[in-house]
């Protein structure tokens, strides 16, 4: 089997699976979708991690830990609804240092790349997982009829 063929990604993403068996390759997946979920549609958790060097080397926007937590939890409330903390579960995700495993996991095997700033520790307790994935309700404010 030539070289190019057994360091591929497909092989590293095999082995790293066989070697770390807590998170499914849909978890991965999740990950990389959600990556692509922030930079496309959350301009807010992204704008403020440009730097004008990024910008002008064209690098693509750097995700923070927090941020990445914070795309992971409303990418899976757009795709899985008020299922998103069972799916997510199903695949071994249960908090949010899960995340940041899975996140490590990738840049040692080199399918993810991360700033010198960037800990491992940037992911645990962003939220809990006890309630992340239940609908946010608000309720009008009422008028007071002395008001007017």
């Amino acid at each position: 089997m030539s070289n190019e063929l057994t360091n591929s990604p497909l092989q590293a993403m095999r082995k790293l699976l066989k070697e770390d068996a807590r998170y499914k390759y849909e978890a991965y997946q999740f990950i990389r979708e959600a990556l692509q979920f922030a930079h496309e549609h959350l301009p807010e958790l992204t704008e403020a991690a440009i730097s004008a060097e990024s910008m002008s080397k064209g690098r693509p926007k750097h995700i923070t830990g927090q941020q990445l937590c914070e795309a992971c939890r409303r990418y899976a409330i757009d795709q899985y609804g008020y299922l998103g903390r069972m799916v997510l579960g199903s695949w071994g995700i249960k908090s949010t240092s899960d995340f940041g495993e899975i996140v490590y996991n990738l840049i040692r095997i080199e399918q993810m790349r991360k700033s010198e700033s960037d800990r491992r520790e940037d992911f645990d307790d962003v939220y809990p997982f006890d309630n992340a994935f239940e609908p946010e309700f608000s309720l009008p404010k009422v008028v007071d009829d002395l008001e007017c």
